[in-house]
């Protein structure tokens, strides 16, 4: 970077970049952000730039890198129609909490708002970007790219992180003006712990027999005190799809969702850390039933760092805290209490109790079993959406946080991909497998070009049973055997992958796979392996999803 005070805006937003730990730029480039690219290029040697084959990918790929780290990740596209490819990323970058920055371009201020069909002009793109992200700012001038700079990255880090949007017009970014020292921006102070609410909830706790502790993506940092939460308490752990690996899953007190619903009914008192407890309140209820205040029994305790979600779903005891702070709290003040009575031998019986019917989903518990046995124990599962993955929710067992990259509430199908390659990128020592179905894995084929390119060694298992596997079940379970729109026509995977360079391997069963699998891996390269399946083998996972009470 020049030694001048006089840099253009482009390169005073690369230097905040630098000043806050950003070693790598997922993006690809347009008239509008050329200043930004070219101020990556002459910065090359502390910065990474790394391009795609669509603007989906670049966000999902610090999709990928953000959730795979905690670490805020960046990626740079042109305003209008790049902006709004990269949509579906930032919606689910908000669902799971993911801090991740867009920095994108705009018309020349003076076209702003006048829609005068300059090129790729929306009516209001700040505004349509802050409908379904954090927050979303505009730089209007050079000299005011540090202060807006300061203002996005610290909402992106503060408290429930997010995603946001930078934008700077066309020539602007490109104006030289005076610079001042960018400085990197800690997050706002985290919550102060409630002593009288951690008080309230040990009141309940020392008189529950059969409490239960629930785990999402929120607590992701928090596992040491969770687990010394649950042994403190001798009460089981479960979660859904963003809290795996908080606790590891041959943790004795850990249990799968199928299990904890055995519990369900016998719990008095819910403790949730970091989550939206979506599986008590919504999957164990049908989904159809919005509760917003539940009643007791069980009582409901809830650590959580956002004190908007205490008014969505209103607990008995509210501790707005960050899940360390907030468990660690609970964990002092419930001093030396012992662990509750009984409970490892009716978590054993639960366990013992589902484990037939988890492993009655086939063949889908076979090749998750498989994958698990293959891949390392700090290897990373990308998940997608097809019949494997909606079997993962209960039937993965994650040993170590963050190696279960999901998506989230938002089902984001055709996101698994292009989110392994930036968890690869963010964890270039350790495995990554991306599992996917036929369907999802062609929303992003084209990024397998962008694998071999950056020789990026990601492993995508892609089942194909030539079809939307889910809703063709529902079609014909619903609507008399007919099907619409479900069908699918799919290449030669094996000559697809040879097209782009990656290596290709065709198996058919759990058998097969296992071999496949470990060469890949251990060959660290851009794979692709094709699992040819009948759709009509497939048992549907979603009796264990969704339990309607007393099922």
């Amino acid at each position: 970077m020049s030694k001048s005070n006089q840099q253009t805006g482009g390169d005073m937003i690369v230097v905040n970049l630098l000043a806050n730990g950003v070693d790598t730029v997922f993006g690809l480039p347009g008239a509008q952000t050329y200043p930004v690219f070219d101020a990556l290029a002459r910065n090359a040697d502390q910065i990474r730039t790394v391009s795609a084959r669509h603007e989906q990918a670049t966000a999902y790929m610090a999709l990928g890198y953000a959730k795979s780290t905690g670490r805020p990740s960046v990626f740079s596209v042109v305003p209008g129609p790049g902006v709004l490819n990269t949509g579906a990323a930032l919606c689910t970058a908000f669902g799971v909490n993911a801090p991740i920055m867009c920095v994108t371009g705009q018309s020349p201020s003076t076209f702003i708002g006048q829609l005068r069909g300059h090129l790729h002009e929306l009516p209001d793109q700040r505004a349509t970007l802050a409908s379904f992200i954090k927050a979303a700012y505009r730089i209007e001038h050079p000299q005011d790219v540090n202060n807006v700079m300061a203002q996005a990255w610290r909402t992106m880090i503060s408290g429930r992180q997010g995603p946001v949007s930078v934008e700077m017009g066309w020539y602007t970014m490109a104006m030289a003006g005076s610079s001042s020292r960018a400085a990197a921006i800690a997050p706002d102070p985290d919550p102060i712990v409630d002593e009288v609410m951690i008080e309230a909830a040990v009141r309940i706790i020392k008189r529950a027999k059969r409490p239960m502790i629930m785990v999402g993506g929120g607590a992701q940092h928090a596992g040491q005190e969770v687990v010394g939460l649950a042994e403190k308490l001798g009460s089981p752990v479960t979660t859904h799809r963003s809290g795996k690996g908080v606790v590891p899953g041959d943790h004795p007190l850990f249990v799968d969702m199928v299990a904890a619903y055995e519990l369900w009914s016998e719990t008095d008192v819910l403790i949730g850390i970091g989550s939206r407890l979506e599986l008590q309140y919504m999957r164990w209820t049908g989904m159809r039933k919005m509760i917003q205040a539940p009643s007791a029994p069980p009582h409901l305790v809830r650590i959580d760092i956002d004190g908007a979600e205490m008014r969505r779903l209103r607990p008995h005891v509210p501790i707005v805290a960050d899940a360390v702070a907030g468990t660690q709290a609970l964990l002092d003040a419930l001093g030396d209490s012992k662990p509750k009575s009984g409970m490892k031998k009716r978590i054993r019986s639960a366990i013992d109790e589902t484990r037939d019917a988890v492993n009655a989903i086939q063949p889908q518990m076979s090749y998750l079993n498989v994958i698990r046995e293959v891949l390392p124990r700090d290897g990373f599962f990308v998940d997608d959406l097809c019949q494997v993955v909606c079997t993962s929710y209960f039937g993965w067992r994650a040993y170590e946080p963050r190696t279960y990259v999901t998506c989230g509430y938002q089902g984001t199908l055709g996101y698994g991909y292009p989110t392994a390659l930036g968890v690869k990128m963010a964890n270039p020592d350790k495995a990554i497998v991306s599992i996917l179905g036929d369907g999802g894995f062609m929303f992003a084929v084209q990024e397998l070009a962008t694998a071999v390119q950056e020789k990026i060694g990601v492993v995508a298992v892609v089942f194909n049973n030539s079809a939307y596997g889910n809703v063709r079940r529902d079609q014909k379970n619903l609507y008399n055997n007919r099907t619409n729109a479900v069908e699918l026509q799919n290449p030669d995977f094996m000559m697809l992958a040879k097209s782009f360079g990656a290596k290709g391997y065709q198996t058919s069963s759990p058998e097969e796979l296992r071999p496949a699998l470990k060469q890949v891996i251990s060959e660290d390269v851009p794979a692709l392996i094709e699992v040819t399946v009948d759709p009509d083998s497939e048992t549907s996972a979603w009796p264990l999803l969704v339990r309607a009470p007393g099922s």
